[in-house]
């Protein structure tokens, strides 16, 4: 690994207290970053980085709770040259995603059945999903782009999109609002050129995270065996695609889609 690329840069993390969001802060840290780590379990995120990085109590879906976060990194970095934004949910009580599990499990067992979510998704289980990986992104990033505005030296943000967002192979909220986040960093990567901020995404696979590890052996070998590789990513293998557009060897990407699905896309 290349070391100390990110000298010097004040970083931030959301939805950092494990899986994919703390293995981009612990790679921002080894590549010379100060981190804050944002998560809405204020005790998880300070736990994932020693001093001088900082862990902090944000909720996404609050605008008063992420402005409060990004005062207190300007307190403790003075400012903030680098956004990821990580935190996202992929399914909420509602959001029909429990019947269509059941029919899946009906059609197994050969029962002429729809495989629905639509029908069953509720307002209030798609509005959880948007306003934690869609609407939160758009918040951190709004913030963080007014205190890279107060400072005029530039900046860059990369967004966690998902392959889920061309695939369509996940829960339709979800989907929904990781294709949106792609039109979100285009929109904003014109926009903010002229500040020298830089606007990217990178699309993880499926990655071995704590929702992955609770499955059956079977199931994670059947995701598995969507890449062209046969396994799903580490962490730390899409914490290595971020770090890249975070710093100067990123310079010239912006508007980017940068895609770390093992090949699945070819299958």
């Amino acid at each position: 690994m290349q070391m100390e690329r990110l000298k010097g840069l004040r970083a931030a993390v959301t939805g950092g207290a494990q899986g994919i969001g703390a293995a981009i802060a612990r790679r921002l840290a080894e590549e010379g970053a100060r981190v804050a780590v944002l998560d809405i379990n204020g005790d998880g995120a300070a736990k994932v980085l020693p001093s001088p990085h900082i862990g902090l109590a944000c909720d996404v879906t609050d605008s008063a709770s992420v402005d409060k976060a990004f005062a207190e990194i300007k307190a403790a970095f003075g400012g903030i040259d680098v956004l990821v934004n990580n935190a996202g949910r992929g399914s909420a009580p509602g959001d029909g995603m429990d019947k269509y599990y059941a029919a899946q499990a009906e059609q197994a067992e050969g029962k002429d059945v729809f495989i629905d979510q639509t029908i069953h998704c509720e307002d209030a289980g798609w509005l959880a999903v948007m306003d934690i990986t869609l609407n939160g992104t758009f918040r951190c990033t709004r913030a963080a782009v007014r205190l890279m505005a107060q400072e005029g030296i530039g900046g860059s943000i990369v967004n966690i999109g998902s392959t889920a967002a061309v695939q369509g192979n996940g829960p339709i909220p979800y989907c929904t609002a990781k294709a949106a986040i792609v039109g979100m960093t285009r929109s904003m990567a014109r926009e903010l050129a002229g500040r020298g901020i830089r606007v990217n995404a990178v699309h993880p696979g499926a990655t071995e995270t704590p929702i992955y590890n609770g499955l059956p052996d079977e199931v994670k070998q059947a995701v598995a065996s969507d890449s062209l590789l046969n396994r799903m990513a580490q962490p730390e293998e899409v914490a290595g695609a971020v770090a890249f557009l975070a710093g100067s060897d990123g310079s010239f990407a912006t508007g980017s889609v940068v895609t770390v699905n093992g090949g699945a896309y070819f299958i």
